[in-house]
């Protein structure tokens, strides 16, 4: 097994892991199922996950993004999940680890263009934690989606997701009084806590 390739950002790092967790031992049968992220199946969001990982490590690094629509994932893999995913995760870690985290501002691939480093990387984590969620939830397995891992995404939801509703990234916000941390941030996110398949 290769090296695991780390940002150096704890809360990326954590995210990371939750999305290669969630996908390393995917089964043929898991890759059909559908999942709570716009009707895609679990392959779909494999896609999505992996080419917005790929899209934000191009951002700061001026290499190639993914060969492919993320938004328009085709739900047909040439190799394992893995296979897909770990080198565009691996490739956002790397970009992350050159940041400074003293820095203005970071290029990233959402709107507004730029976010401090911080923020770029908590955005960066919320897409691959989220996604990692999806598919945990689709195929029955435990979430990866902790109170500790959700509290500072929770902070970088509410710092960048209004502008990018209007995309279609994210639904509308879901009513979230008195949820814990971890139903707050999907809620937030427009998805519901308890979907199930």
């Amino acid at each position: 097994m290769s090296e695991i390739i780390t940002s150096g950002w704890t809360i990326l790092d954590t995210a990371h892991e939750a999305l290669r967790n969630t996908v390393r031992d995917l089964t043929v049968q898991d890759l059909g199922r559908p999942t709570p992220c716009a009707q895609w199946s679990v392959a779909q969001v494999v896609q999505h996950a992996a080419g917005d990982q790929l899209a934000f490590a191009s951002s700061i690094t001026g290499e190639p993004g993914p060969g492919y629509n993320p938004f328009e994932p085709s739900g047909t893999l040439d190799g394992s999940p893995m296979d897909l995913l770990e080198p565009s995760v691996s490739a956002c870690a790397a970009a992350w680890a050159t940041v400074d985290r003293d820095a203005t501002e970071t290029p990233v691939p959402v709107p507004p263009g730029s976010l401090k480093p911080e923020t770029g990387a908590g955005a960066a984590a919320l897409d691959a934690a989220v996604h990692a969620w999806d598919i945990a939830v689709a195929t029955g397995r435990p979430s990866p989606l902790t109170p500790e891992l959700a509290r500072p995404l929770l902070d970088v939801a509410r710092q960048i997701v209004e502008p990018l509703r209007q995309y279609g990234a994210y639904a509308a916000a879901i009513d979230h009084t008195g949820d814990d941390e971890v139903a707050a941030l999907l809620r937030y996110l427009g998805r519901d806590p308890g979907w199930t398949a």
